[in-house]
């Protein structure tokens, strides 16, 4: 990442997805609409730069089929990423913390497996979802 890049998004939670996934594209869609301040700023999993984001936090760089948020320095990923996210979000979301009560290894199995499953349900795609003009900025 460029200096002005990493000034660009200093400060945002960033979040970690498989670009070429039709379910993750669907996700960070949702969550642009229901992040009205434009607090969380996004990379495709696939890209040199969450490539160099993995390796600064220590995370795998060939895996696709994690989700990651790095917030605050820290890195969180699959079902903690995901409810972690969710606080951030406009009411109601914030309520779906609650689940983080769920132990790790049970809410990570209901992860793994739509993990396993999202090209087969969803289906991919060849190239990376390119962002909108209004939300070009969130993108790293």
């Amino acid at each position: 990442m460029t200096v002005d890049q990493e000034e660009k998004h200093q400060g945002h939670p960033i979040v970690l997805v498989d670009g070429v996934c039709h379910f993750c594209q669907g996700l960070t869609k949702w969550i642009i609409k229901r992040d009205p301040k434009a607090k969380y700023h996004f990379a495709s999993l696939q890209s040199d730069v969450a490539k160099g984001l993995l390796e600064k936090g220590g995370l795998r760089t060939d895996s696709m089929d994690t989700f990651v948020l790095i917030e605050n320095g820290k890195y969180y990923t699959r079902s903690t990423a995901a409810l972690r996210l969710a606080k951030g979000l406009k009411f109601p979301y914030p309520l779906l913390y609650v689940f983080v009560i769920v132990p790790k290894f049970i809410r990570n199995a209901v992860y793994n497996w739509i993990a396993r499953n999202r090209y087969r349900w969803f289906g991919k795609e060849d190239a990376c979802m390119l962002p909108t003009p209004e939300t070009k900025d969130r993108f790293l």
